[in-house]
């Protein structure tokens, strides 16, 4: 499992601060409903018919059992008690204020989870097998070129806003 280092860690906390600040300015008038948009989608939040969904990117679907921890808590404090596996190993909510994504994203950071390009024309995860790294016939444990492909991909102009 991906642990994240010095880099990851405050990159991810920054772009927290960011959200909330964005968020800040939207709540105050100074950021209109079209001009938020693509900042909350590049942050995993959708604004569907009846709420907002939040999702959340589980990297090879993979958990820790403090990161399990942490969505089950999330889904209790910010949604209705639960949250949904999507087909491409992510997490949604589909309940949570738009207020309460920034609070929601700083809980995940402290548990290295984020929700970065989780929605919106983009790559939105990179998956591996669920067998990965344990399976005994393994030639090659993929995990680690997955990393490589999620890193490259991520924040690349080319794929931040694909057709």
């Amino acid at each position: 499992m991906y642990r994240y280092d010095n880099y990851d860690q405050a990159l991810v906390d920054e772009r927290v601060a960011q959200f909330r600040d964005q968020v800040a300015r939207w709540k105050a008038g100074e950021l209109s409903d079209d001009e938020l948009r693509p900042l909350r989608l590049q942050n995993g939040l959708y604004i569907q018919r009846h709420a907002p969904m939040f999702r959340i990117a589980v990297p090879y679907g993979m958990l820790a059992s403090r990161q399990l921890r942490c969505l089950a808590e999330l889904g209790r404090k910010y949604d209705r008690g639960y949250g949904h596996f999507t087909t491409r190993h992510n997490l949604q909510f589909n309940w949570p204020k738009l207020e309460d994504v920034p609070e929601m994203l700083a809980e995940l950071a402290k548990v290295e989870m984020h929700a970065i390009q989780t929605s919106g024309n983009c790559i939105r995860n990179v998956t591996t097998d669920q067998f990965a790294g344990v399976a005994a016939d393994e030639i090659l444990d993929p995990r680690p070129l997955c990393e490589i492909l999620r890193q490259w991909s991520t924040f690349h102009p080319e794929f931040a806003f694909l057709p």
